[in-house]
C-alpha cells in the first residue's frame, strides 16, 4: 500500500512537466506548441538521484514514461539513437516536512517538496555535435503538494512519496 501511494504521488508530480512538454506555447490563433512536429520519437534516460531517497529516481522516470505513453504524442524508444528528442533529469532535492499540527503537536498534515532538473533536448545526430537543441529546460522545477496524515503506523516520507506520483 505504500508503494502505491508512492507511486501515485510521484506520478502527480510528473503530470505539470508532462504538460509543459506536450501543450505549451503561445499562439493568437489555432493550436500551440513549443516542440517542433518532426519530434515523434523520445528516449527517456533514467533519472539521476541526487538525494539520500531511495528509489526517488526511479518512480519519476516510470511515471514520465507513463505519461507519455497515456498521451501518446510520443513513441517512446529503447535507445537515444533511434530518438528524435531525448528527456534528461535528475532530483536535487527531496523534503518532507510538517505544516499543521493537532492540539497536542502531532503533526497532522505533510508537505511533499521535490525539485529536479529537466530537459527535453533534440538528440544528437551529427557527429562533433556536443548537445543537442533545447526544446524545454527546467534546472529548478520545483513541485510541492500537501498531504494528510494517514495513521499513526504510516511512515510521512513514503506516504508522501506515494502521493506525488499522481500530481506531480
Amino acid at each position: 500500500m505504500q508503494r502505491a501511494r508512492f507511486k501515485r504521488l510521484v506520478k502527480a508530480a510528473t503530470l505539470l512537466p508532462m504538460l509543459v512538454l506536450v501543450s505549451c506555447g503561445y499562439a493568437l490563433v489555432g493550436k500551440a506548441s513549443n516542440i517542433p512536429d518532426d519530434v515523434q520519437q523520445v528516449f527517456l534516460a533514467p533519472f539521476e538521484n541526487r538525494t539520500s531517497r531511495v528509489e526517488v529516481e526511479q518512480f519519476l522516470t516510470q511515471a514520465i514514461a507513463d505519461e507519455l505513453l497515456t498521451r501518446r504524442r510520443f513513441e517512446l524508444v529503447s535507445t537515444e539513437a533511434e530518438s528524435d528528442a531525448t528527456i534528461r533529469g535528475a532530483v536535487t532535492a527531496f523534503r518532507v516536512a510538517p505544516i499543521t499540527f493537532t492540539n497536542d503537536g502531532r503533526a497532522q498534515e505533510y508537505e511533499l517538496a521535490i525539485v529536479a532538473d529537466v530537459s527535453f533536448r533534440r538528440t544528437v545526430k551529427s557527429p562533433g555535435e556536443e548537445e543537442g537543441e533545447v526544446i524545454w529546460a527546467n534546472d529548478r522545477y520545483q513541485f510541492k503538494e500537501s498531504y494528510p496524515v494517514e495513521s499513526a503506523r504510516t511512515s510521512r516520507s513514503k506516504t508522501a512519496r506515494n502521493g506525488s506520483r499522481t500530481r506531480w
